[in-house]
């Protein structure tokens, strides 16, 4: 018999088995390595949601409302201890307390990021989504500066594609896909350098604001 997930039944294969042991492994270098803490969330198959709600808004990227965090520091067992009660759980990160999030069109944060390594600047994490969406990991606190940011660099009245994330929300991180549409994949892994430290959102900000306008126009 199959495990479920808030109705939705998993399916018994070989390859799901080894999809559990990839993403307790992930979830074991979130906590245990780059030390931020890891939320078990729904998935989503045919449009549904395994929360089970037919009007969910965020199908399959929403933290399980009964499942209890993964602290950050925690290694390999208690991780897979921990994730095996939530078999099938996308793994998901909390953000606004190691990070915030500043996400533009994936095709703009490809070239934005090309840029900001040629110039030599700090860089955190960066994620795509399958939904070709590009996240860039920013010290905690960005999204709530980030319209004070975008008016001091001249920034606040262009029609720019560029959103932050702050506290209360989360992101699917790999190897997890998301809403059923396919896995997030790293463009910019984290780093030991990098997990505990991210950049300041502003030596990031006038770039990926410059190129989300050129891409737009």
């Amino acid at each position: 018999m199959g495990f479920t997930i808030g109705g939705i039944r998993e399916m018994r294969t070989g390859s799901r088995r080894r999809v559990r042991t990839t993403e307790c492994t992930a979830v074991a270098e979130y906590t245990g390595l780059w030390g931020w803490d890891v939320v078990p969330g729904t998935r989503a198959a045919a449009g549904r949601c395994s929360c089970g709600d037919p009007a969910c808004t965020a199908p399959g990227a929403h933290p399980l409302a009964f499942a209890e965090p993964v602290p950050a520091g925690a290694g390999l067992d208690v991780a897979t201890k921990a994730w095996s009660e939530y078999p099938g759980a996308a793994v998901l990160l909390p953000v606004g307390r190691s990070f915030d999030v500043i996400e533009v069109a994936e095709e703009a944060g490809r070239r934005a990021l090309v840029r900001l390594e040629r110039m030599g600047l700090p860089l955190g994490p960066v994620c795509a989504t399958p939904t070709g969406r590009a996240r860039f990991f920013v010290a905690p606190g960005a999204a709530a500066e980030l319209p004070r940011l975008l008016y001091r660099m001249g920034w606040d009245d262009a029609d720019l594609d560029l959103h932050g994330i702050g506290p209360g929300g989360h992101v699917t991180a790999p190897p997890s896909d998301l809403g059923g549409l396919g896995p997030v994949r790293w463009l910019r892994p984290p780093t030991l350098d990098t997990a505990g430290a991210p950049p300041q959102a502003r030596l990031l900000l006038g770039t990926l604001a410059y190129i989300c306008h050129r891409t737009h126009c």
